[in-house]
């Protein structure tokens, strides 16, 4: 993996037990923490004593489910000297209100060497904060994942060694009474050393809030849109380009009440214009501001949903590797890339 220089997003190596990884996400994001999200209504309204009873679901179905994610969190919370029922709450902040600002666009481009492009959108507070992990674990395959502070890795972008690529959108699905958090879902997908695994988990573990991946492996010709939460699930295979932005397409009768914010709608609507006049560069997609309605690219103050593009990740999924090449807001040049396996 390698930096180039003036880049908005940091870069951080951990290793260890979960405790140990956790821990180290945890000091990568302190500061960020205490500085930014501290101030946030939205901080506020995830950590209300209010979703105690159901934090406290999620926390022990995670501990007897995925007994090293729960390490994870304890290193995360002790990382970040914060409280751990506040560290969990923010952990399930999607499962605990369905409207939070978690954006993104996904470009899914099938074919011999798939390609998947990720625009990462989320608080503009966070700009200059958030940071790519390489991670190699104790036990589990080594991972590459982008991270905002305060958080457990895997529901962002990330690739692992086992030829993985995960890209995630967040779902605003209604009425969702959670067993399981998403975001620690999305981090058990990222440990699985292969797609059918990766598939299995969710269709049998998704009473969580709603996201959206995008999942293809090295040497594996399928790439997968999944979409699940509230206690369903639909997995189906892309077999042209196609884009993905943050409300549900197939999910069925579970999406019916969802919430389509604005930029959610003009955003898949554009991409879809797009693709349809035979665009398929995912950068170019992914960086586009035209339209009739809100952009792709999103770098506005005034961002309905309050979120701001941070990051942009491309990944090319070969027959025996996994590359990615990850842009900060604003680059032309990518200013972290690598690949698995190692060249």
């Amino acid at each position: 993996m390698s930096d180039a220089p003036a880049s908005e997003l940091g870069h951080i190596t951990a290793r260890g037990t979960p405790r140990q990884v956790g821990r180290a996400l945890g000091e990568a994001g302190r500061a960020a923490v205490h500085e930014v999200l501290l101030r946030e209504a939205y901080w506020q309204a995830v950590t209300d004593p209010a979703h105690a009873s159901a934090v406290r679901i999620m926390a022990d179905n995670v501990k007897a489910v995925f007994p090293a994610i729960w390490e994870e969190l304890l290193g995360l919370a002790e990382g970040l000297e914060m409280p751990l029922e506040q560290v969990v709450a923010w952990n399930c902040r999607g499962d605990l209100l369905s409207n939070v600002p978690d954006g993104c666009t996904t470009v899914q481009i099938p074919g011999d060497v798939a390609v998947i492009g990720h625009n990462e959108d989320g608080l503009p507070g966070f700009r200059g904060h958030a940071f790519v992990a390489e991670i190699t674990p104790d036990d589990g395959p080594a991972l590459m994942a982008s991270c905002y502070p305060g958080s457990i890795p895997g529901h962002t972008f990330g690739a692992n060694a086992a030829g993985m690529a995960q890209a995630v959108n967040n779902l605003r699905l209604r009425r969702v009474s959670a067993q399981l958090p998403r975001m620690g879902l999305s981090r058990a997908v990222l440990a699985c050393t292969n797609l059918d695994d990766a598939l299995a988990l969710l269709a049998r573990h998704n009473a969580s809030g709603g996201f959206h991946m995008t999942l293809a492996q090295a040497g594996d010709t399928r790439v997968m849109s999944v979409e699940f939460g509230g206690g369903a699930c639909s997995a189906r295979q892309i077999e042209a380009p196609a884009a993905h932005a943050n409300h549900a397409l197939h999910l069925g009768e579970r999406a019916a009440n969802q919430i389509v914010t604005a930029s959610s709608r003009d955003r898949q609507a554009r991409a879809a214009q797009m693709i349809g006049e035979g665009i398929t560069e995912p950068l170019r997609i992914l960086r586009d501001t035209g339209g009739d309605g809100l952009p792709i690219h999103r770098c506005g103050p005034d961002d309905p949903d309050n979120e701001n593009t941070l990051a942009t990740a491309l990944f090319r999924i070969e027959k025996s590797a996994v590359e990615w090449r990850v842009h900060d807001q604003t680059s032309d040049r990518p200013v972290i890339e690598g690949r698995w396996p190692r060249a």
